[in-house]
């Protein structure tokens, strides 16, 4: 399973001798800031200025559409699971005037559940798989759990960071690693979280979001919102500058979860304000933004519809 990791690093860091320097060279390259007091201001001026004319229905609707509906739960079960699928199927019966979420999030066996159930079309089943969510496993491990994933019918994939190799600067393993996921997926969508509540500074988020981004990464995801602190505006912040640098310097374009502990419509829009802001129009669409939530669904379905039903 060694692949020529140089196929998979796009950051131009393949001249490099040494393996660390590659690496290291790809984050440096990235000229994202890493001051923790720059990146709060930029945010705070980011929503002062722009927060509130996103607060539309308009708004709200866009952002029903772009949330990866989550049910991540120890007694999940097929029941369970299947009676969740079904509440996306009635609202597809229910209210055929709006847009449904973007796809149904569940652990990696549940995927034919979902599968089996789902009668609506455009929305994804997304499952979380490689040892979420501590990505602590054998490697192979998490590539037959990811190919069983895709067999049983998952179209996008969420896989954890390996903190673990970022601390011991184990670089090339963990690129490695994303790449082997990625290239298992094929031209399904892999999420990487880099799980930006236990990385806590601009400077590890900045440098797991490269390395990820490097690796091969769909999309870069906030949080498994498990046991770190979940999504942080700043965090958000910091992951779209990485992407936006990814996009104009490498031509790569890579989407943006947020996930883990939003819940309201507010807490929706400010991140959507940030991607906005940061990435600007072309990225307001949920093959390049998602939200991952299970009770911020039905906030915004009330925000929009003023009803007070909870369909999800």
């Amino acid at each position: 399973m060694n692949h020529d990791h140089h196929d998979h690093c796009g950051c131009g860091c393949e001249h490099h001798d040494h393996e660390m320097d590659r690496y290291q060279a790809a984050i440096e390259a990235c000229q994202v800031t890493t001051d923790d007091a720059t990146v709060e201001a930029a945010v705070k001026k980011i929503l002062d200025e722009h927060y509130e004319e996103n607060l539309t229905p308009e708004v709200y609707q866009f952002l029903l559409n772009c949330v990866d509906l989550t049910t991540l739960a120890t007694e999940d079960c097929e029941s369970s699971v299947a009676a969740f699928v079904k509440k996306v199927n009635d609202f597809d019966q229910q209210y055929p005037q709006y847009k449904n979420v973007a796809a149904i999030c569940v652990y990696s066996n549940f995927a034919e559940v979902v599968r089996t159930h789902l009668d609506v079309s455009d929305v994804n089943i997304a499952v979380c798989s490689a040892c979420f969510p501590s990505s602590q496993a054998h490697l192979e491990t998490k590539i037959a759990e990811t190919a069983l994933a895709l067999q049983d019918g998952a179209d996008e994939v969420d896989v954890v960071f390996n903190v673990g190799l970022y601390r011991d600067k184990r670089y090339e393993e963990l690129c490695d690693e994303i790449a082997e996921l990625k290239e298992t997926l094929g031209d399904h969508h892999l999420k990487v979280i880099i799980e930006s509540g236990l990385l806590k500074t601009a400077a590890d988020i900045k440098a797991a979001s490269v390395l990820s981004i490097c690796s091969g990464a769909d999309f870069i995801k906030t949080s498994t919102g498990k046991i770190y602190p979940g999504a942080s505006l700043e965090a958000a912040y910091v992951m779209c500058q990485c992407i936006k640098d990814a996009h104009e310097r490498h031509g790569l374009t890579v989407g943006f979860k947020a996930s883990g502990g939003i819940r309201s419509t507010e807490d929706a829009v400010r991140y959507y304000t940030i991607v906005k802001e940061v990435l600007g129009e072309e990225w307001l669409t949920n093959e390049r933004f998602r939200i991952g939530a299970s009770s911020l669904a039905n906030a915004l379905f009330q925000s929009f519809t003023g009803l007070p039903e909870k369909p999800f």
